[in-house]
């Protein structure tokens, strides 16, 4: 049997928590707040698990923490399917609109930045500030960013 491989953008494995709330389902609307985090994370979506099932074609919005800021993105769940190891659905999502997608790409830079900023902190044995891994991050990555994405 020949699998069809349907993605259009390369994935990447990366953890950040998430909470999501389904829109407009006439059974889940007012379905309270549920937390996961992501499995991986594309130009065009994410993936991540939920203990429930939810209709392929819904819409929801998730939101994506940063130390005291939440994140907000609209998307629309593609595929729920049971995970047998997990027990878990996993959910795949794709954005909305283009901006959707950019977001959740600098929400990701912001993640890698801390664990970036975590790393330097362990090297020299003092607390690096976010804005001072900033700097770096960005002189030494910004140009395979820009690579990328534009």
């Amino acid at each position: 049997m020949k699998v069809i491989e349907s993605r259009r953008f390369i994935r990447h494995p990366l953890c950040m928590p998430l909470a999501y709330t389904v829109l407009g389902d006439s059974e889940k609307k007012g379905q309270e707040e549920e937390r996961s985090q992501t499995l991986n994370v594309s130009l065009g979506g994410l993936l991540f698990s939920s203990k429930n099932m939810v209709k392929d074609g819904t819409r929801i919005v998730v939101k994506m923490p940063f130390e005291d800021k939440m994140f907000s993105v609209k998307a629309r769940v593609v595929r729920c399917t049971k995970n047998a190891e997990t027990r878990l659905f996993d959910i795949a999502v794709s954005f909305l609109r283009i901006q959707e997608a950019f977001k959740v790409k600098m929400i990701e830079q912001i993640y890698l930045i801390a664990e970036f900023r975590d790393l330097l902190s362990l090297q020299s044995g003092k607390q690096v500030s976010l804005e001072d891994a900033s700097r770096k991050w960005i002189k030494r990555y910004s140009a395979r960013f820009k690579k990328l994405y534009w």
